[in-house]
């Protein structure tokens, strides 16, 4: 959908009212199941880590069903250890974040137990896994929820989950794809939404990561990037030197800030931040490479924390 383009919902100029949302609502379709997928998954980890439930998302009478939220977490806790911290599917529509939480837990994080503790939350936004979407059933943003008035119930159980955990969070990654659908759905999505005009932005072929401005860590980030460049390709700058209209700081790296705009990364006040961001619809990546991929900026965040902390 190119920007001067009506979405086909809503009045140009005005936001949504009740009745655009509930016509949004009715759009939306449940196209893969969270129990299969994500649950399946999580079970099967039950032998080696803890497996709690932290909340349920009370979406019966918006769409059928209410969904039951779980993370992983390292079996034998230790208060005294580090921890470190995994989010995936904040945006339920991006695959490779719910995949690569879940692929870290099956082949990496156990190495790490003897020194931290591992907590994960694979999957953050089931219902926009199952539907493959930005937002809730009320076309709310979790990843501009994670505030003290959490405007998504997604963000607010995963804050108040987090605030139970004893122990200092050493690093926090929060896995993200970027995809072309940001463009074609998402983005005139939200300016219908909200009354305004939508301009797309360039979508960057590779991956990318987003810094937190308010915590620059740009060895932290390098280390990432250098880890993924061998499972992937690295997205290059546009022509205005930028990636997703904001500017490149180092090849690969952008920043936002976390906890002013509601960011997961925003969650714990670890010194070492990033949000990832894999573009699987790049011709030159597969849907495997962007799940290794995910592991591998896990893998080499934890890397460098450790040994930055050493």
């Amino acid at each position: 959908m190119k920007h001067n383009e009506t979405y086909p919902i809503g009045t140009p100029g005005k936001p949504w009212d009740e009745a655009d949302l509930n016509a949004w609502l009715t759009r939306q379709r449940v196209r893969r199941s969270y129990e299969k997928d994500v649950l399946s998954a999580i079970d099967g980890l039950r032998d080696d880590f803890t497996v709690e439930t932290y909340g349920t998302l009370p979406y019966a009478s918006l769409v059928g069903r209410d969904y039951p939220l779980y993370l992983v977490k390292s079996r034998k806790w230790d208060v005294n250890k580090p921890i470190l911290v995994v989010t995936g599917g904040v945006h339920g529509y991006e695959t490779s974040g719910v995949h690569g939480a879940i692929r870290f837990l099956q082949t990496k994080a156990k190495a790490y137990e003897s020194s931290v503790n591992v907590l994960v939350f694979p999957c953050i936004s089931p219902w926009g896994y199952e539907t493959i979407n930005r937002w809730n059933p009320l076309a709310v943003d979790p990843n501009r929820s994670f505030l003290p008035e959490a405007p998504a119930q997604e963000a607010g159980l995963a804050m108040a989950a987090l605030a139970k955990i004893e122990g200092d969070v050493l690093m926090h990654i929060d896995l993200h794809e970027t995809t072309d659908t940001d463009n074609s759905e998402f983005r005139p999505a939200l300016a219908a939404r909200e009354g305004t005009v939508n301009t797309n932005w360039n979508i960057p072929d590779g991956f990318y990561l987003v810094g937190d401005s308010e915590r620059p860590t740009l060895d932290f980030q390098k280390a990432i990037l250098k880890s993924v460049r061998k499972v992937t390709h690295i997205a290059e700058a546009d022509e205005r030197n930028e990636l997703i209209g904001a500017p490149i700081d180092y090849p690969g790296l952008i920043h936002y800030a976390g906890k002013r705009h509601g960011l997961c990364m925003g969650l714990t006040d670890a010194p070492y931040v990033s949000t990832t961001e894999v573009y699987p619809d790049s011709a030159q990546a597969t849907p495997e490479e962007c799940v290794e991929a995910q592991v591998a900026a896990v893998v080499g965040g934890i890397d460098f924390a450790l040994n930055a902390r050493s």
